[in-house]
């Protein structure tokens, strides 16, 4: 796809840095998350004010959500989760801002994360079962073993599948939208098709987010 300027890639020709957009916006991103937890984490107060005030009501919202699909044990796991829903609603965000690239509609970037719950969701499941864990893949009954290890297998390896496709493909068809309304009409961009990508933005983080948890609660649950 083919923008008509980004500011990070016209940097990036000047500094001779032969990296993908992607990553350039992905260490913007990261940037301003690591400079906005700083100034809401500085100087805490009993009563919040300013970005403090802000962010408490989201974080416990995501905490909220943590304790009632994953449970009280699912606590453990509030950095992980917490941490890819602000990656992913600023990634998709900056989508509406002009000469900004979303790193969210690059497969690069959201494979990295989906591959990191799945790699995460097995590893709490080993921390939490041991390896008695790997016995739900075999299914209930010894001798279902040889027809539910397959079955048990492509489901596991769809889900990184799944998460990277459908935020991949959400966000990289409102890129097109918006390329296509900046050309045919520009002066109608900026009212439905902005209120739409902020709708998009949001809901994708909260199913990205929602089946992440589903995964790991899966994980944490006793094996049967």
């Amino acid at each position: 796809m083919v923008h008509p300027f980004l500011f990070l890639e016209w940097i990036a020709e000047k500094l001779h840095l032969h990296v993908g957009n992607h990553v350039m916006y992905t260490w913007l991103v990261m940037a301003i998350l690591i400079v906005l937890s700083l100034v809401a984490t500085r100087g805490l107060k009993l009563v919040p004010n300013g970005i403090q005030n802000f962010l408490e009501p989201i974080i416990d919202m995501i905490e909220g959500m943590i304790e009632d699909i994953m449970g009280p044990k699912g606590k453990t796991y509030f950095p992980l989760i917490a941490t890819i829903a602000f990656f992913i609603l600023t990634c998709n965000l900056i989508a509406l801002v002009p000469s900004f690239y979303p790193p969210t509609a690059s497969p690069n970037t959201n494979a990295a994360m989906a591959l990191t719950v799945f790699l995460m969701t097995h590893i709490i499941g080993v921390k939490e079962h041991g390896l008695g864990y790997f016995k739900h893949f075999t299914g209930p009954i010894w001798w279902m073993a040889p027809l539910m290890i397959p079955i048990e297998i492509i489901g596991h390896i769809a889900r990184p599948l799944s998460l990277t496709l459908r935020l991949f493909g959400n966000m990289y068809g409102h890129e097109i939208v918006i390329m296509v309304f900046i050309f045919m009409a520009p002066m109608i961009v900026p009212v439905p098709i902005m209120l739409m990508g902020v709708l998009v933005a949001f809901i994708q983080t909260y199913v990205f987010m929602l089946l992440s948890m589903i995964y790991i609660a899966g994980a944490i649950e006793e094996a049967h």
